[in-house]
Parts: structure tokens; C-alpha cells; sequence
């Protein structure tokens, strides 16, 4: 399967579909329905994502355009207390919204879709990504784990709420290089 990935832009028909895909995404996954203090992001999209330099939703397509993934990626905006003295809009980003169809997981997809907001996080500067997550959803924190986030805090809610983040390795790679030097074991 032929899939692309796009940043969301203003278009209002293109909006309206991730917020329906995410909306259904929400009800599979945690079995509820729109709640308006946890999905305002998702209301407001151009106000989360769109319009802010230095914050990024992506979309993944396939050859028929249908939606089967998307991240949001924004600068750290919650106020948890606990968190204060870590965490602040300038350095820190923070994942919100990745989901994959379910006839798409385990392909590779997720891990994609996160290489591409954290080089976007690199890119506009942040130093660290923050995200939360639920241990109630199947391989959420070995996926997160895997991808190089710790554990920051987990908050034993009802919830089953875990903080984790993740420091971003700064490299400045130039894009013109024509020199490339590989490590092959013979």
C-alpha cells in the first residue's frame, strides 16, 4: 500500500475529515465521545496545529485518500504542577493525536509518523517532546519506550495516566551533501 503523509493545512473539508477520523479513532480506543475539556485541539485545530509556527499535524493518506494516521506536534501547553520546573512552551514540544487505523498497525506506521513530528521538533527547535499516554491501551508504553521516551510520572490515576518524555538529539545534518560514508560489516 502506496501511503502519503501531509501536514494539515487550512483547508476546511480536509479538517473535517481528520476531525471525524480522530473523533472515530477516540470512540474505538477509549469508548467515549466528544469530551470539551480533553479534545479542544481537535475543535480548534487551526489554533492548535495550523497556526502556530512552531506546531505540525500530519495525515497519512492512501492511494484513495483515506485518512489511517495522523500526529499532532505543539509546544507543551498543559500546567500540570508537578511538571513546572521541566516543562515550558519554549523548549519543550509535545505528541498529541497519533493514531493508525487498525488495519494498519504494525507496519511501521506510528513509527513513521513519529520520526516525522520529532524531526519537526528538531527542526523548529525544541529540546525535549513530552506526551501522555494510558497504560490501559494495548502496547502504548512499549511503543513509546521503544521510540526513546522514559517514564516521568506515572500519575496511578483512574485514568491509568503515564507522563513520559523524551530529550531530542540535536544533529545539524546538511540536506546537500553529496559525500556519504556507510559502516558495512562484511
Amino acid at each position: 500500500m502506496n501511503v502519503t503523509i501531509k501536514t494539515l493545512d487550512g483547508n476546511s473539508q480536509q479538517i473535517e475529515d481528520v476531525q471525524k477520523f480522530l473523533f472515530k479513532m477516540i470512540k474505538k480506543e477509549f469508548g467515549y465521545d466528544y469530551v470539551p475539556q480533553w479534545h479542544q485541539d481537535i475543535v480548534k485545530m487551526d489554533e492548535y496545529y495550523i497556526n502556530p509556527e512552531r506546531n505540525n499535524f500530519f495525515v497519512a493518506y492512501t492511494e484513495t485518500g483515506e485518512i489511517i494516521s495522523t500526529i499532532g506536534i505543539r509546544g507543551y501547553d498543559k500546567d500540570f504542577p508537578e511538571f513546572r520546573h521541566l516543562y515550558s512552551k519554549e523548549d519543550t514540544s509535545s505528541i498529541w493525536r497519533l493514531f493508525v487505523d487498525e488495519r494498519c498497525r504494525r507496519c511501521g506506521l506510528a513509527s513513521k509518523m513519529f520520526s516525522i513530528a520529532e524531526n519537526f521538533a528538531n527542526d523548529v527547535n525544541y529540546d525535549k517532546i513530552y506526551l501522555h499516554t494510558h497504560k490501559t491501551l494495548p502496547g502504548a508504553i512499549e511503543f513509546w519506550t521503544k521510540m526513546g521516551f522514559v517514564v516521568a510520572l506515572d500519575a496511578e490515576d483512574n485514568l491509568q495516566t503515564v507522563h513520559m518524555d523524551k530529550k531530542i538529539r540535536s544533529l545539524d545534518i546538511d540536506q546537500l551533501a553529496k559525500d556519504f560514508s556507510y559502516a558495512v560489516k562484511l
